[in-house]
């Protein structure tokens, strides 16, 4: 038997993004909607000199998976690049797609229950879409 799509932890991480508030004075912000099922997300986001990733503020208006997907980025973009970002977005696809790997990127084991549920993937990925649509501004300015 399959574990339940929504379970504690996941609603637990959805309720965590509360802990990344806006950010109106970041340097960089992406606003990026889901087609396939209307989840929305503003993220603001801030780099350190390296372009490494210093703070995000969250704005996330998805179901629970979405919501936990943006806390769990939130809480381990730290200290990250476009580079890390584009990769670690590029493994949860592949892993979507059919591959056996889950994604190495820290708790997103919690989000196993979500691979059988494509309708679901494009809500996932939209955290990861928006950091990375930051972080290429980011480039683009430098």
């Amino acid at each position: 038997m399959s574990a339940p799509l929504y379970n504690r932890d996941i609603l637990s991480l959805a309720v965590a993004t509360a802990e990344y508030l806006p950010l109106p004075d970041a340097a960089y912000h992406a606003s990026l909607r889901a087609p396939l099922c209307g989840s929305r997300i503003i993220l603001d986001l801030d780099t350190d000199d390296a372009g490494l990733v210093k703070a995000i503020g969250l704005h996330v208006e998805a179901c629970a998976l979405g919501q936990a997907s943006a806390a769990l980025l939130a809480r381990h973009a730290t200290g990250k690049g476009l580079s890390d970002i584009r990769a670690a977005r590029a493994a949860i696809a592949g892993w979507f797609g059919g591959g056996d790997d889950r994604p190495d990127w820290p708790g997103f084991d919690l989000l196993a229950p979500a691979k059988d549920y494509p309708a679901r993937h494009g809500a996932i990925l939209l955290p990861f879409d928006a950091a990375i649509a930051a972080l290429e501004a980011q480039v683009a300015r430098a």
